[in-house]
């Protein structure tokens, strides 16, 4: 076959499934497998609202984007796809739970947890059900995927408060395989290579195969861990309960150094980008750390906690505080270069696409910001 017959293939297919993702889209936590919080374009300098979707039910899942859509969970139990465009709700879906858990969009596919104990796996489309699968507690955590070692499949891999990680395959909604822990699991687990890592309830920090499930290095984090990691060149940088943030050498199964300053814990998720590792904390302030050695870049104070997590595009980073703003700050420096004051708390964090910002507020409204129209 050749190349330009092999291409229209491919072109016809996307045409008739009528859902196409970009480079630029934004398709899960943190927008990659090892949650690392970077997009890959930058962002206005000035941002100006471009809409807002009012949904009516706070909202602590992050929206993910792709395929010019927006979907987002709600404490109402809805799963919600609007038009990245104008906001309008193009779709809805109804679970039995309040959905935390951010959604990851694969080949047509939106897959996300809900407080009724269930994953989804809805059309993208259409909003759909193609599968649920149970597992035995809530899942607020977001799901995260992998190839099957064969590479003929894609597997979801999302913890739950049932004490385990499970790995489903993307298309039967089955269970390929499940590792149990010994407490709960709620931030969405790390994915690179054929590890995934993530840090639980129970104190330690987990080194799964994604190839069968079977644990490869467990390590004791010092406290308990609710938030989500992120996993790069075989470090793995994350916060704990008990007021440290910490590198763990994944090759070493050891921590290769811990960042303690004020007596407040983290929940926020943190970005790597030149060198730093970015993450906020329940001590109303951003910390920016040197990746290599966790000595401070600089450290920006809002008026509240950050449980939002942080953002990179460019030279700028983009979060939520619960003082009901949004902030831009200068990467290198933490300076304030841009806030917008939404009034109630964000708890979610953005997802940045195609030089738009993207993010849900506990006042029940998604938000969109985008460069202001040209004259």
């Amino acid at each position: 076959m050749g190349f330009a017959v092999r291409v229209g293939l491919i072109l016809l297919g996307l045409l008739t499934t009528g859902f196409v993702t970009a480079a630029a889209d934004w398709p899960m936590f943190r927008g990659s497998p090892g949650l690392t919080g970077v997009a890959s374009d930058s962002l206005p300098d000035k941002p100006s609202l471009k809409w807002t979707a009012k949904l009516g039910s706070p909202l602590k899942s992050s929206s993910a984007v792709a395929a010019d859509r927006v979907f987002v969970g709600a404490d109402n139990g809805y799963l919600y796809a609007l038009n990245f465009q104008n906001g309008s709700n193009l779709w809805s879906f109804k679970t039995d739970g309040p959905i935390e858990s951010s959604p990851l969009v694969l080949d047509g596919v939106v897959y996300f947890g809900s407080s009724d104990n269930f994953v989804y796996a809805l059309d993208a489309e259409k909003g759909t059900l193609k599968w649920k699968y149970e597992t035995g507690d809530k899942v607020l955590g977001g799901p995260n995927h992998t190839q099957s070692p064969d590479g003929k499949q894609q597997w979801i891999v999302v913890g739950s408060y049932d004490f385990k990680l499970h790995c489903i395959d993307a298309l039967s909604g089955k269970a390929v395989w499940t590792y149990e822990t010994g407490n709960y699991i709620n931030g969405t687990p790390a994915i690179s290579g054929e590890y995934t890592v993530f840090g639980g309830c129970d104190a330690l920090l987990h080194v799964i195969s994604v190839k069968d499930g079977k644990k490869v290095k467990e390590m004791e984090a010092g406290a308990y861990i609710a938030g989500s990691g992120a996993f790069a060149d075989g470090h793995f940088y994350i916060g704990h309960y008990e007021n440290e943030f910490l590198c763990f050498d994944i090759n070493k199964a050891a921590v290769a150094w811990k960042y303690r300053d004020r007596a407040f814990p983290y929940f926020s998720s943190p970005a790597l980008a030149g060198g730093n590792v970015i993450f906020g904390g329940r001590d109303k302030r951003l910390h920016c750390l040197k990746q290599s050695t966790g000595e401070v870049v600089w450290v920006f104070g809002t008026r509240a906690k950050v449980d939002s997590s942080p953002v990179v595009a460019g030279d700028k980073v983009v979060v939520g505080s619960e003082d009901g703003r949004l902030y831009m700050l200068n990467l290198a420096d933490g300076k304030e270069l841009w806030s917008y004051e939404i009034g109630q708390g964000i708890a979610a964090s953005p997802a940045v696409s195609n030089g738009k910002i993207v993010i849900g507020s506990n006042d029940g409204s998604v938000y969109c910001f985008a460069a202001s129209a040209k004259p």
